[in-house]
């Protein structure tokens, strides 16, 4: 039996820790979770929604990367009304649509100074979010079902790696030491247009600049900051969010 909830996955930077940018330093990993019902009876028509008004079609896969950069098909953010109305109307969306986020961020610079064996960034963050996205599915009575996390595909190489690590950590390489096997791992080709891929995409880089420059004004973050999963206390820190080291 499968459970209420879908969860999508992308990321933002790379696991390298061999050259570290410095105007990126960090690995961010982004757990995307939908309640299935309102996923697929409001925000995948309100996605295609916005893609017909803007696009005349719905085939346009949104990167954050080519909007933020304004590359095809993405030109006419360069005309700053229509940036600010198309970016507006894009928030609007974010902002109803209705998912949780559960997030790392890896410091790469702070990981390599306080670990002598830092381990892989990626591997790093997949562990923290699959072991706070299993107690978000406890909470919701869902354990006993199977729960489909959905990356996008990168190639065969790093897709096999990944998905040995992931089921590593469901086969109780995890804190608690639970034997998560309600969790499953699929991938997911770019060009399928995955509406949910697509926001988790979005969302992974802000998280990301956040960290690195706390005191700008990251509008996009406002609007994820309540998507967060929080604890009792009201704490997204620990319980959506993990910052790691």
């Amino acid at each position: 039996m499968f459970s209420d909830y879908i969860v999508y996955v992308d990321e933002s930077g790379d696991h390298d820790l061999v050259t570290i940018s410095p105007n990126y330093p960090v690995f961010v990993l982004a757990f995307c979770i939908f309640e299935k019902e309102a996923y697929v009876t409001r925000t995948v028509p309100n996605f295609q929604r916005l893609k017909f008004r803007w696009f005349g079609h719905d085939t346009v896969v949104f990167h954050e990367r080519e909007i933020r950069k304004q590359m095809a098909p993405f030109k006419f953010l360069q005309n700053q009304e229509k940036r600010a109305r198309f970016i507006g109307e894009m928030n609007e969306l974010m902002q109803e649509a209705e998912f949780t986020v559960i997030a790392a961020v890896i410091n790469k610079e702070r990981l390599k100074e306080r670990y002598k064996d830092p381990g892989n960034p990626y591997e790093i963050g997949l562990q923290f979010c699959m072991e706070r996205l299993y107690r978000f599915l406890s909470e919701k009575g869902q354990t006993d079902r199977m729960t489909h996390c959905i990356l996008e595909r990168r190639g065969k190489k790093e897709d096999a790696s990944i998905e040995l690590e992931f089921r590593r950590i469901c086969d109780r390489g995890n804190f608690g030491r639970v034997h998560m096997d309600c969790l499953d791992i699929q991938f997911q080709e770019k060009s399928a247009n995955s509406c949910g891929l697509q926001i988790s995409d979005l969302i992974a880089r802000p998280i990301g600049l956040a960290e690195i420059r706390p005191n700008q004004r990251n509008r996009a973050l406002e609007i994820i900051e309540q998507k967060f999963r929080r604890g009792a206390n009201g704490r997204a820190n620990g319980y959506g969010l993990k910052i790691f080291p």
